[in-house]
């Protein structure tokens, strides 16, 4: 049964209220047709028009929500938050919460509540509840208003959501969106706007709003996309967006980004032509579309940072030659004194210098320049020398200790100097490792190995402890990267290992490295090797039954959970990969195959290194490690 209510308004006072809200909107109307006027005589007529409507949805709420005046005091809520978007230039989301107030009284009148639900649920609520015939047409109004606000806070499953109910209320019947088209294009496009009443006038026609929603609903999907790389998406987004509803300024904006998919692309497609855009349109596409990803596309870079990334991008997509070139001027640049010449803060699209001298290295080994790597990377070596202590100790990982030991400075994490001294660390040990590639490539193993094992040293000045419960994440960022490093590090000298048939130094370096990263694939592949070298075939065989039968942790599960490897350790990675999988496997399989029936050696398990062995080199302990290990010495 549904409560009682005060009684409505009285005639009168709802004539008056009418009277007022068309006085309001018509002079707004003529202010539009006379110009912008001088000296702000536009905005000062926004504000004044603001105040009027927020005063007479003050009088209108003063009262209790009754059916007779929803109407109209939706639709002067609707004018109202126009006028607040208009007058603050800005879609500024504590104003939505007068929507919500709006649909709350909605609810008052027809003797529901719902002041504990979402205001998602608040809809869902009120448009299956309300069926009353002239709330249609002032619901579907403040529904195209509430989008607006969720698409400037990027929330655009919420917008889908919404015009699939606004749809359902339309024509339950009705299919809004085809295989394979723009779902929330779709239902913009296929909602019905609803026809403006004479008694009612608004001072932004809803028919201009759903065209606005249409624009910024694909510039916001084409952002997304550009941002995951879906470039031909990103780009037919783009173009969609381009036909709408957009002032000189959105249409920059999107020619530079249907620039850069093109460039992506290369293709070059005629654009469409824009519809116009009033400049009288007080929520207008621009306030709906910035976002961080379009302001770091549009922002003014120096030559410097272009130079940059057009290395940078060449070297992620596989154009090792135009990225040496882009990098190699880029550092000349430097050389030069690029201090002078580009800000190096956080509004720089630059990263550390050391790392564009190991993302030149990179780039070079890529070119098979592996002299000039091991040169640059001596210099990354040289600089950083007398930057690093000779003893760290970390806390390994995000957590902070309950007690943390008297001078170990972790103060929410790392004290800036602990953390710069990681990364001096990390980009010294990271030379090492590149220089040790490179030594590889040119076939002196020897002189590898010695450039991987002065990697490993220099990793031995970090001492990880743990606090607490041991997590299974959260490791610091930059522990992540010191402990990739060593990863690396112990394959590579293992693989040279191997060249030089010093089969037990390498079978040692595969373990640790497989303590640091179990299931890594590459180490997992090189440790059957070394086993089958040493003629210990059962046990590569029980290994290489043990790895095949589990998912490997590739490097991509480590982005997935939000964080990435420095680009300056791609070519690493690729070079660690294990090249002879289908020729081993076949061999085991073969050895198999002639020893069924035959009990087969368990495979051992690997212990995980103790918190004082975190970076330990092996070849430090090898007789231990190899009886811990479960591989006894022949």
């Amino acid at each position: 049964m549904k409560r009682r209510r005060r009684e409505a308004a009285e005639p009168g006072c709802l004539q008056a209220w009418a009277a007022e809200s068309q006085t309001l909107a018509r002079r707004w109307r003529a202010a539009r047709c006379s110009g912008p006027g001088p000296g702000g005589a536009a905005e000062r007529e926004v504000r004044q028009q603001r105040d009027g409507f927020r005063e007479l949805l003050r009088r209108i709420w003063g009262l209790p929500a009754a059916l007779p005046t929803l109407p109209l005091e939706l639709t002067v809520l609707y004018n109202s938050l126009l006028f607040t978007v208009g007058a603050s230039d800005s879609v500024i989301e504590g104003e939505a919460e007068g929507i919500r107030q709006g649909l709350l009284r909605v609810l008052e009148a027809c003797g529901a509540d719902g002041q504990d639900l979402s205001t998602e649920e608040l809809w869902q609520k009120v448009l299956q509840e309300v069926t009353a015939g002239k709330l249609q047409a002032p619901l579907h109004r403040l529904g195209a208003l509430q989008a607006a606000w969720w698409l400037a806070a990027s929330r655009l499953g919420s917008t889908a959501g919404l015009f699939r109910l606004l749809s359902h209320a339309e024509d339950s019947g009705r299919a809004c969106c085809r295989e394979g088209e723009n779902e929330l294009l779709s239902l913009l496009k296929a909602w019905q706007v609803p026809a403006e009443e004479a008694s009612l006038p608004l001072v932004q026609s809803t028919e201009d709003l759903k065209e606005i929603l249409c624009t910024a609903a694909a510039f916001l999907q084409g952002l997304q996309e550009l941002e995951a790389g879906n470039f031909a998406t990103a780009h037919s987004l783009f173009q969609e967006a381009a036909g709408g509803f957009c002032s000189k300024r959105v249409l920059a904006q999107l020619y530079t980004c249907l620039g850069c998919c093109a460039q992506q692309m290369a293709l070059g497609k005629k654009l469409p032509a824009a519809a116009s855009s009033s400049p009288y349109f007080l929520i207008r596409t621009e306030l709906l579309v910035d976002t961080p990803i379009l302001a770091s596309l549009l922002r003014h870079r120096h030559p410097s940072e272009v130079k940059y990334l057009l290395a940078q991008r060449c070297l992620q997509y596989g154009r090792v030659a135009d990225a040496v070139e882009h990098y190699l001027d880029f550092l000349a640049l430097f050389q030069e004194g690029l201090q002078q010449q580009v800000p190096l803060d956080d509004s720089s699209a630059l990263p550390r210098i050391p790392e564009v001298f190991l993302e030149t290295a990179s780039a070079l080994e890529q070119a098979g320049r592996h002299q000039d790597a091991i040169t640059v990377c001596e210099e990354v070596i040289s600089r950083t020398t007398d930057l690093i202590p000779r003893m760290l100790r970390v806390e390994e990982r995000l957590e902070q200790p309950e007690c943390p030991l008297s001078g170990a400075g972790l103060v929410g994490g790392l004290l800036p100097q602990k953390k710069e001294s990681l990364h001096y660390l990390a980009w010294r040990a990271a030379g090492y490792l590149h220089q040790g590639w490179a030594w590889a490539k040119l076939g002196e193993s020897k002189e590898a190995i010695t450039q991987f094992s002065r990697c490993l040293g220099d990793l031995l000045r970090v001492q990880l402890y743990r606090s607490g419960v041991e997590p299974t994440e959260n490791l610091l960022p930059e522990v992540e990267v010191l402990q990739k490093i060593r990863l690396l590090s112990l394959i590579g000298r293992g693989m040279q290992f191997l060249d030089l048939g010093r089969h037990k130094e390498a079978l040692l370096d595969f373990v640790h490295a497989l303590q640091i990263s179990p299931g890594d694939p590459a180490a997992a592949s090189y440790l059957v090797q070394a086993l089958w070298k040493l003629n210990r075939k059962q046990e590569a065989a029980a290994h290489w039954q043990k790895f095949s039968q589990s998912p490997p942790e590739e490097d991509g599960q480590q982005e997935g959970r939000g964080r990435s490897f420095p680009l300056y350790l791609v070519s690493c990675l690729k070079q660690a990969m294990f090249p002879h999988s289908d020729s081993l496997a076949r061999s085991i399989q073969d050895y198999l195959a002639t020893t069924a029936g035959t009990p087969q050696a368990n495979p051992v398990s690997l212990p995980a290194p103790g918190w004082h062995e975190a970076f330990k080199d092996p070849l430090q302990d090898s007789e231990l490690l190899l009886d811990k290990a479960g591989f006894p010495n022949d």
